[in-house]
């Protein structure tokens, strides 16, 4: 059997197959993810400085948005980008390449619709374009992986210092595309945080979305954010081509974790110092913090949780299946928690956007999370997917299963 095993099986993991840590690892995500997303789907984030000083809370909140910028910001989308890797590796030893790429193609529609329809924050499109590279890297050996990866993390770095210091603007024509679309929706600057609070019908939040898709074409470029989770996911990759998850008891986890946090940690503080104000050691500088601290904190964050698994008791059991089945069901929880903003939020809802501050935000957020997990355990008593991943696997092997236990 190669590294990549017997690919004969033409049928999705099982559940007998499935690792509860790596559920339990996206579940731990999605949580981050939510505290990450919720002040964007409750507009605080488009509000202006001004504004955000008016609240009643924002003594606190510029503790939290600190704490948010240390602790949350790209950790936990890079914990999810990992575990996408290892997902590529769990398939590839099980499949096809035709069969990984149509699942990605359908990913990519799933995701697009989500960024048009539904919130323009969407991850899932980058996602997909990123996994659609990922086989071009399968037969490199470990050594080169680790080199492309690590070269794909810093890109952005050098990508920023040609912005600063040559004046290339990589993303200017994508935020030009994205104002222009903007204006002829009739939003602007000022107008922009109150739009989808204002917004009481589905046409006004889809004129929001539409310019709101060019923007997200924004951020992807001027956040370089392709070679990123190309890194992110090789890394995973890498993880899941040795099936380190299998046995973790064999490795040195208390070591790594303990190298990981003691690197990541003060290199974040620094990171979310110059986040919080503006970016004084300039743009290149401001890149390369990003790089050296939210990778070796993401893996301090997953070492952590593996370590906390290998010595789980029965006492804290419950906690793992419970982020475990959110877990399982990441696809239709990430999308949940766009619709539950929607609907707390926009007009269309109850329209409580612009109206609180970051720390109740993330009280929200976090009662959000907890809804969800509690759903995903009782749903998954009856099912044996969730809706949206049931669908999404019919999709991906052109054939039916049964989602009933």
């Amino acid at each position: 059997m190669n590294s990549f095993g017997n690919r004969n099986n033409k049928g999705p993991t099982t559940e007998r197959e499935r690792y509860i840590i790596l559920d339990a690892l996206r579940g731990i995500a999605l949580l981050g993810i939510a505290l990450a997303n919720f002040p964007e789907f409750a507009l605080w984030t488009f509000l202006s400085p001004e504004q955000q000083a008016a609240m009643p809370t924002a003594g606190v909140d510029e503790v939290v948005k600190f704490l948010q910028y240390l602790f949350v910001d790209g950790k936990f989308y890079s914990v999810f980008s990992i575990l996408f890797g290892i997902g590529f590796s769990l398939i590839m030893s099980r499949h096809s390449m035709s069969l990984f790429l149509r699942r990605m193609l359908i990913l990519a529609v799933i995701g697009l619709c989500h960024m048009m329809f539904l919130w323009s924050g969407d991850i899932l499109f980058l996602y997909a374009i990123g996994g659609m590279l990922l086989p071009l890297f399968i037969k490199l050996s470990d050594k080169a992986l680790l080199c492309v990866a690590a070269l794909l993390v810093f890109i952005p770095v050098g990508l920023d210092a040609l912005t600063e210091f040559c004046g290339i603007d990589f993303a200017g024509p994508f935020y030009n595309a994205w104002w222009a679309k903007a204006a002829e929706q009739g939003i602007t600057e000022e107008n922009f945080a109150s739009w989808l609070r204002d917004a009481d019908s589905y046409p006004q939040m889809f004129a929001f979305l539409l310019q709101g898709a060019y923007e997200r074409m924004w951020e992807f470029v001027s956040g370089h954010r392709l070679p990123k989770v190309v890194g992110l996911f090789i890394f995973g990759h890498l993880i899941g081509k040795h099936r380190f998850y299998a046995h973790l008891d064999t490795l040195p986890l208390k070591r790594f974790f303990v190298w990981t946090l003691a690197w990541g940690f003060p290199t974040s503080l620094l990171y979310a110092w110059s986040a919080v104000k503006g970016s004084p050691w300039g743009l290149t500088c401001h890149s390369m913090l990003y790089a050296v601290s939210v990778i070796p904190l993401t893996f301090a964050y997953i070492s952590g949780f593996c370590l906390l698994y290998c010595r789980h008791t029965k006492k804290i059991t419950p906690v793992f299946t419970l982020f475990a089945a959110s877990g399982r069901m990441a696809l239709t929880n990430y999308i949940s928690q766009s619709f539950a903003g929607m609907m707390l939020f926009y007009g269309l809802g109850m329209g409580l956007g612009t109206s609180i501050g970051l720390v109740t935000i993330e009280f929200v957020a976090t009662g959000a999370f907890l809804l969800f997990m509690l759903l995903s355990k009782l749903w998954l008593r009856r099912f044996l997917f969730g809706p949206l991943e049931w669908i999404w696997r019919i999709l991906t092997y052109g054939r039916y299963f049964k989602i009933s236990r």
